[in-house]
C-alpha cells in the first residue's frame, strides 16, 4: 500500500479508535452514553432542523471549539428524527459522521448512518450546497474501509468526487476533497494542480479545511505552485 494512503488510512483509524476507557467498561458508546459536561449553546436552541443542529457544530468543529460532548449531544438530539428533505438527510449524514470520527467501537454503526443519509440526501437534491451529499459520500468511500460500506468503494469515491468538481468547479472545498482523494489512494500527481487552485483560493475555505490543505500540501511536498 502506497505511504500516502497508509498514512490517511491509520489517521481515519487514530480517530475511530478514540472512544474512551471510560465508555468501554460502562458497556455504552458515544452515541448513548448520557452526555456530561458543557454543551455549546448554539446546539440547545429550540426549534431547531436537523441540517441546523449540524450547521451549528460544524460551526464548532470549522474554529476547532467543539468537543466530544457537542458531538454527542448534536447526534443524541436528531437520532430520533427522520429526515423528510434533502438539507436534513445531509444534516444526519453531517451529525453521523462527526461523532464516528470520536466513536471506537461503535463507528461501523454510524458509518453506516452517514452513507445511507448521504445517499438519501443526494436522491432528493443532487445539486443541494454544491453537491454536498456527494462530497460527503466520496470521501467516506475513498477513507473508509469496504467492509464498512454497502454500495461503494475507493474507486466509486473517486469518480464522485470528479464528478462534483466537474459539476461545480468553482466550489473551493470540492477540490480539496477530490485531492484528499487522489493522494490517500497514492495517486499525488493529479492532486497537484487542484491544491494549488485551493491554495490561490484559500480564502474560501474553513479554519479546518485551510489546516487539512496545508496537511496535504505537506504530504505531496508542493512547495511553490506553477
Amino acid at each position: 500500500m502506497p505511504f500516502a494512503k497508509l498514512h490517511v488510512r491509520r489517521a481515519l483509524w487514530l480517530l475511530l479508535g478514540s472512544a474512551s476507557l471510560a465508555l468501554l467498561m460502562s458497556g455504552c458508546t458515544p452515541s448513548n452514553a448520557p452526555v456530561r459536561g458543557p454543551v455549546a449553546p448554539t446546539l440547545r436552541g429550540e426549534n431547531l432542523s436537523i441540517v441546523a443542529v449540524a450547521d451549528a457544530l460544524e460551526a464548532l468543529v470549522a474554529r476547532s471549539a467543539d468537543t466530544h460532548q457537542d458531538r454527542q449531544f448534536a447526534y443524541q438530539r436528531v437520532r430520533n428524527l427522520a429526515p423528510k428533505t434533502a438539507e436534513d438527510a445531509l444534516g444526519r449524514a453531517m451529525i453521523a459522521g462527526r461523532l464516528a470520527q470520536i466513536s471506537g467501537l461503535s463507528a461501523p454503526t454510524l458509518v453506516h448512518e452517514v452513507e445511507r443519509f448521504a445517499r438519501q440526501s443526494a436522491a432528493l437534491d443532487p445539486t443541494l450546497r454544491s453537491a454536498a451529499a456527494q462530497r460527503v459520500l466520496g470521501t467516506l468511500y475513498v477513507m473508509a474501509p469496504a467492509s464498512l460500506l454497502s454500495h461503494g468503494d475507493s474507486e466509486t469515491g473517486l469518480e464522485l468526487l470528479q464528478g462534483v468538481v466537474k459539476r461545480f468547479p468553482d466550489h473551493v472545498p470540492n477540490r480539496l476533497r477530490l485531492a484528499e482523494g487522489y493522494i490517500a489512494l497514492g495517486d499525488s500527481e493529479p492532486a497537484r494542480p487542484l491544491l494549488c487552485y485551493c491554495m490561490a483560493h484559500r480564502a474560501a475555505l474553513r479554519p479546518d479545511e485551510q489546516k487539512l490543505l496545508e496537511d496535504l500540501r505537506q504530504q505531496v511536498e508542493l512547495d511553490r505552485c506553477p
